[in-house]
């Protein structure tokens, strides 16, 4: 007598892959959760791209083609979810934050192997996961791509050289079109200046070489600030953190607290 079929409503893949490994472009039917764990991974797709230092995650939407690209050596922890489990997510794919809770959620989840719809905790699981996804802030790691051809040139350019300190004037030659047109273009396209648009990409560079292990010094050189402490400030400001720090592990243990001492009682 066969047994009763289960359907899974969460389904996950544990992978550890060397750095410089590349994942080409590929699409999923379910959305996923795309959590390192450590090293960098950098997601890529026609729209823009996300890096994904330690400690984040980036949500991906079904059927959005994406390519995978890791710094460092990678552990990645995917889930992925049913249409039905995911559709109170409505957010747009993106880079989040992950709190101690929704890390050890995760970890817990993959150990597992998969969630099935017939199991009591595995929904009570699934549904403590999707409302800490809901809940978490985005973070500001990605780089969208202009859409006008004109522009997207200008954007490869920049891109293969993030460190190049070329004025837009310079860049824009051979593009057939104008630096203000450019200006206008990023600006509509991405929501940014072509000079906040160029700020991102070194940082997300920045934080690839960070990833890799590259001194902080040679990372400020290397994308483009004039010396170390203006990268730093920069980064800070962008990120929170100074370089230094930014790849530190999250603090397990909660801060201590002082209670005032209780009365005895007689």
């Amino acid at each position: 007598m066969s047994g009763k079929r289960h359907t899974a409503s969460v389904r996950t893949l544990a992978l550890t892959l060397p750095p410089g490994f590349r994942i080409e472009h590929h699409q999923h039917d379910w959305p996923q959760l795309i959590f390192a764990v450590s090293g960098v991974i950098t997601v890529t797709t026609d729209r823009g791209s996300w890096v994904v230092p330690p400690m984040r995650a980036v949500w991906m939407a079904a059927a959005v083609s994406h390519r995978l690209d890791m710094t460092g050596t990678v552990a990645m922890r995917t889930i992925y979810f049913s249409p039905k489990a995911a559709s109170g997510v409505d957010r747009p794919c993106c880079v989040m934050s992950v709190s101690p809770l929704l890390r050890e959620l995760i970890t817990h989840i993959v150990d597992l192997g998969a969630l099935y719809e017939d199991n009591a905790a595995h929904l009570r699981l699934q549904g403590l996961l999707l409302d800490l996804l809901v809940a978490m802030p985005e973070s500001p790691l990605t780089v969208p791509m202009p859409h006008d051809p004109r522009a997207r040139r200008v954007a490869d350019r920049v891109l293969a050289g993030p460190g190049a300190r070329l004025p837009l004037a310079r860049l824009a030659k051979g593009v057939g079109a104008s630096p203000r047109t450019l200006e206008r273009a990023f600006h509509t396209e991405t929501l940014m200046t072509f000079g906040r648009w160029r700020h991102q990409v070194r940082l997300l560079e920045a934080l690839r070489l960070l990833g890799d292990g590259m001194p902080v010094t040679s990372v400020a050189h290397r994308v483009g600030y004039a010396s170390p402490s203006a990268f730093v400030a920069a980064f800070r400001r962008a990120l929170g953190r100074s370089p230094a720090r930014y790849f530190d592990p999250p603090d397990r243990q909660a801060k201590a607290r002082v209670f005032p001492a209780t009365p005895s009682i007689r």
